[in-house]
């Protein structure tokens, strides 16, 4: 149930963002995109802190963005799981699940984050599975979906050559989402930059595009304190090990505590976003992995250990002050909300190199990345958007053929600005 408004905490909010909010609150299906750091899930935390999660969860697209969220899958809250057998098998099975039914009649609705990476397929079940549940034939059986995210970053992971794009779906029109676009870049001022990525948002290797990504090409000098952003774990993971050996200093290895089941946890190792055993050196450079609710850091922060104790980490931040981290816990919930595992480790990782697909939601000073040959559409908007200013770009190399957009993205945008 929705706080009454004269309770509700003043945010500073742009005069867009002030409109987005006011739509969320009104009641109505709503999608609210925009671009990369315009300021969606700043948004979506505060809107959040109105509601109870019990009638309005918020759903994550992976089992890894799920525990960063604090929240469950969109596949595990509608009990699709993998799919298997395809839709009609998948609906079959679900619809005899009465926990399932129960909790789809129980909430008010659902906030979904990373539409983008939501398959057209699990958004028709699902809403089939609603509908069953409510016995109602309006659109999600009267359900309210809010629906958060940017077609033109990361799409849905698919077997099939085609995107199965959630908003080709005949069900996204029948949601009759009122939609939201944030356009005030909040991360970027400098508006050559803002140029170029939205050029690069919408795939085009203009002039301008290319007169700025020449612009940044370097040598790549391994010793920049800058993150690598790869586009294949294998890449970053080999980058971070090399760089923690050249330290001449002990490794300290600290493991992950984890709790819950042996199947759960076996899970947990593969989505939380710490390792089993988390190694680090006096010197080396660290992330941190989510925002601090003191906010001395938020996700993307980096910095060098100064200290390392049992239960504590001093960490000098770049261009700031030492602050002393002390060990988060990550769990994974189950389809009700309940935690099934947790792990505690400090939030913090190797800060050499990471995957692009893991930098989303984060904000960083300096990268350092190959724009050659990347294969999936927003690979190339994601890397470039995580930077605050374009000082911070370094690029081993790049090619038109990485900025890539699906046409039916491009269309879609369109459409909705029309």
């Amino acid at each position: 149930m929705i706080v009454p408004f004269m309770t509700r905490t003043p945010i500073d909010l742009s005069p867009e963002q002030a409109d987005a909010l006011e739509l969320l609150r009104s009641g109505e299906n709503v999608f609210l995109t925009g671009g990369a750091g315009s300021g969606k899930s700043f948004l979506v935390r505060h809107f959040m802190k109105e509601l109870d999660p019990k009638e309005m969860p918020i759903l994550a697209s992976t089992g890894a963005a799920a525990v960063l969220l604090g929240g469950r899958t969109f596949h595990s809250f509608f009990g699709l799981g993998i799919m298997e057998g395809g839709p009609d098998a998948t609906y079959q099975r679900a619809s005899k699940d009465t926990r399932l039914m129960s909790r789809l009649r129980k909430v008010e609705g659902v906030i979904i984050d990373e539409i983008s990476m939501i398959p057209g397929q699990a958004l028709m079940i699902a809403e089939a599975l609603a509908q069953r549940a409510r016995e109602s034939k309006l659109p999600w059986g009267g359900m309210r979906i809010i629906s958060v995210g940017d077609f033109a970053q990361l799409p849905p992971v698919t077997q099939t050559g085609q995107r199965d794009w959630c908003f080709l779906n005949m069900v996204w029109n029948q949601s009759g989402f009122q939609t939201s676009m944030l356009s005030h870049n909040q991360r970027v001022s400098d508006n050559l930059f803002l140029d170029v990525l939205s050029d690069v948002r919408h795939g085009l290797s203009s002039e301008r595009v290319r007169d700025f990504l020449n612009e940044h090409i370097q040598e790549h000098d391994e010793d920049h304190p800058g993150t690598r952003l790869f586009g294949r774990k294998v890449y970053a993971e080999k980058f971070n090990e090399k760089k923690l050996n050249e330290l001449n200093e002990e490794e300290v290895t600290i493991d992950s505590i984890y709790f819950g089941s042996e199947k759960h946890v076996e899970l947990l190792m593969k989505t939380a976003p710490v390792p089993v055993k988390l190694i680090l050196k006096l010197g080396c450079r660290v992330m941190f992995l989510q925002n601090d609710p003191q906010k001395r850091w938020v996700n993307g922060t980096r910095g060098v250990i100064t200290d390392i104790a049992t239960d504590k980490i001093i960490v000098k931040k770049d261009n700031g002050r030492e602050v002393q981290v002390d060990k988060a816990s990550f769990a994974l919930q189950d389809a009700e909300g309940n935690v099934m595992a947790s792990v505690i480790q400090f939030p913090l990782t190797l800060a050499y190199a990471t995957t692009i697909h893991k930098s989303q939601g984060a904000t960083l000073d300096d990268l350092w990345c190959d724009l050659s040959s990347l294969w999936e559409p927003g690979h190339a908007y994601v890397a470039l958007s995580r930077l605050r200013s374009s000082e911070g770009l370094h690029l081993i190399g790049w090619s038109p053929r990485s900025i890539i957009v699906d046409p039916k993205v491009l269309d879609f945008y369109k459409r909705m600005e029309k």
